[in-house]
């Protein structure tokens, strides 16, 4: 796999039979344009399963890709110049209406007979996954910026199923051309025209409970991390963990994060109660029973949020749920007793159930030494207990950006008087000293009802940045980019493109942590944007006072753009996770 766009040359991939469980080959292809970025990967992940790992380690483990199929992009310039969609693809207009467009225009007859032969043998659940050009790369990787759509796929007439998967890679298509990819382009050396699409339609990994289907996890691991705890140390790695489909992690929800070298530690929670307030109380499930609106320009169209107690009730939580006795306020592995459930993974982590730990320790140093870089490998997990068997889906691998600059920090300069910000908590390493405005979330009128009304005055000073090709300081409260308005406020990356530094500070009620598998934490990595990371209960806090004394360049409801005198001076000594930002 290649640390930027180069795709790696996959002509030993054959082409689609018209078959797909059935046939004999799990990653086929249709066309012959480019396999994009993700499906690039994809075909590199099924490489180093055949090539590298040695399945005799793992014998209670099945390790593959799921099944896919591969649109090439050659259809998309098809689909693109038969239909006369560029004009309104370019234009500065809703998704909605791009959406429209794209599902009132015709695929290529030339693939007609393929996707209409998928169909009629396969009545499980679906991922249409987008794998553009740009998508995966090293330093601009598109991670979260374009479409996936997951459809049931489980109506009786091969004619519905058919629309619905026709609908889906229209949705996927008409996602390059959305407001945030747009918006995203703008901080590439990139245009929108240098952009084209591939489809992968993909099995999901998972299994059916009643009128949903998930799988018992899903994961991200990465072989750096950025913001170690305890014993850990950067080149430890981490991971997050999720019950349902990996949604969860990838948009900034609640998960679990650990160390594979420290697997047994707690991350750092203030005790069970806290841990119990920040566990799962919902998942993501595709969506097995009547569809309540059809959306076709929707993407969790086919999704539902089930609560956690519909899993124990699909008994899908054997290896991943503990409970919390009130009595004694402490955590029990498993389900033995009554008492709330909390979602820890401590029997693939405590016990090391399947050998789990121990195989993405393995994984990852794998994939590491293949691509001569830090990773992050997304995947999920199903048990079969009568087999007593473990399925690992490999779903993506992608390389990870890591500064070797080396910036001297002592502990004296993070208690110095003359600091904006200092944190032992920072994302990020080297020094930047030109940055003379900063955009801040007003404290005294902070509120989490108005996140997504914070985000929409954020969007529109990024804007004059962007014109003018400046960079600034973000402040502000909660998880930012998160999913979930209540978390955190909810920008996507094209509403911050020109923050060179971010500042998150927690508040009693919003004190999660950063996901380190989030499509919004895999950005801020690869544009090497620095975050700073402020405990509303630690040492260190952000001089507001200061702030408010500043020239203010652009006031709004909930938001104020203040210009310096003087540009500061930022520290980030990314062995430690120590930085400060200097008035």
């Amino acid at each position: 796999m290649q640390n930027d766009h180069t795709e790696i040359k996959n002509n030993g991939f054959p082409q689609f039979d018209r078959k797909f469980f059935n046939s004999s080959e799990d990653f086929t292809t249709i066309g012959k344009g480019s396999l994009g970025g993700k499906a690039s990967g994809l075909a590199f992940i099924t490489r180093i399963i055949k090539e590298k790992i040695n399945p005799e380690i793992f014998p209670s483990v099945e390790i593959n890709i799921p099944r896919l199929t591969v649109i090439r992009t050659d259809y998309f310039d098809k689909f693109m110049e038969r239909n006369n969609l560029y004009e309104i693809a370019y234009a500065e207009t809703s998704n909605v209406r791009i959406v429209n467009a794209f599902l009132k225009a015709n695929l290529p007859t030339e693939i007609a007979g393929d996707l209409r032969a998928l169909i009629e043998k396969v009545h499980q659940p679906l991922a249409i996954r987008s794998s553009s050009l740009l998508e995966d790369a090293k330093f601009e990787p598109f991670a979260g910026i374009y479409e996936t759509k997951m459809i049931s796929n489980n109506e009786p007439s091969p004619d519905q199923r058919h629309q619905k998967l026709l609908d889906a890679i229209k949705f996927v298509y008409a996602s390059t051309f959305f407001k945030a990819a747009k918006d995203y382009m703008k901080a590439t050396n990139y245009s929108i025209e240098d952009e084209k699409m591939a489809v992968i339609i993909q099995e999901v990994v998972g299994q059916k409970y009643s009128d949903r289907y998930y799988p018992n996890v899903s994961g991200v691991a990465r072989s750096f991390n950025y913001y170690p705890t305890g014993k850990g140390k950067p080149e430890d790695g981490v991971v997050d963990l999720a019950l349902g489909l990996g949604k969860t992690i990838v948009d900034g929800g609640l998960s679990w994060t650990y160390c594979p070298k420290y697997p047994k530690s707690v991350p750092p929670f203030a005790g069970p109660n806290d841990i119990l307030k920040n566990t799962q109380t919902k998942f993501w499930a595709v969506n097995m029973g009547a569809l309540k609106n059809y959306d076709p320009t929707k993407e969790t169209e086919y999704l539902i949020q089930p609560s956690l107690s519909e899993a124990e009730d699909d008994k899908a939580l054997k290896y991943i749920a503990s409970t919390y006795d009130s009595a004694s306020e402490r955590i029990t592995m498993g389900m033995g007793q009554n008492g709330p459930r909390l979602i820890n993974f401590q029997q693939l982590l405590g016990l090391n159930e399947f050998k789990f730990n121990d195989l993405i320790r393995y994984l990852l140093q794998i994939c590491e030494e293949a691509i001569q870089n830090p990773v992050e490998i997304e995947f999920a997990l199903t048990f079969d207990d009568n087999k007593n068997k473990m399925r690992f889906g490999f779903l993506q691998v992608r390389p990870m950006v890591v500064s070797a600059e080396t910036v001297e920090l002592s502990e004296d300069e993070l208690e110095a008087d003359d600091l904006l910000v200092g944190s032992n908590r920072v994302l990020g390493n080297g020094i930047i000293d030109n940055l003379i405005d900063v955009v801040y979330v007003k404290p005294e009128l902070f509120d989490k009802k108005n996140t997504e009304k914070i985000a929409a005055e954020i969007d529109e000073i990024n804007k004059t940045f962007y014109e003018k090709g400046n960079k600034y300081v973000l402040i502000g409260f909660g998880r930012w980019g998160s999913s979930d308005p209540w978390l955190g406020i909810p920008v996507n990356w094209g509403q911050i493109s020109n923050a060179k530094i971010i500042v998150e500070s927690t508040l009693p009620e919003i004190n999660v942590e950063l996901s380190q598998g989030s499509h919004f934490f895999h950005n801020l990595t690869s544009f090497q944007v620095s975050y700073f990371s402020i405990r509303y209960d630690g040492n260190y806090k952000v001089d507001w006072n200061w702030l408010d004394r500043q020239s203010v360049v652009n006031e709004k409801s909930f938001v104020r753009h203040v210009k310096l005198s003087k540009p500061l001076l930022a520290k980030i000594d990314g062995r430690t996770g120590r930085g400060v930002i200097k008035k």
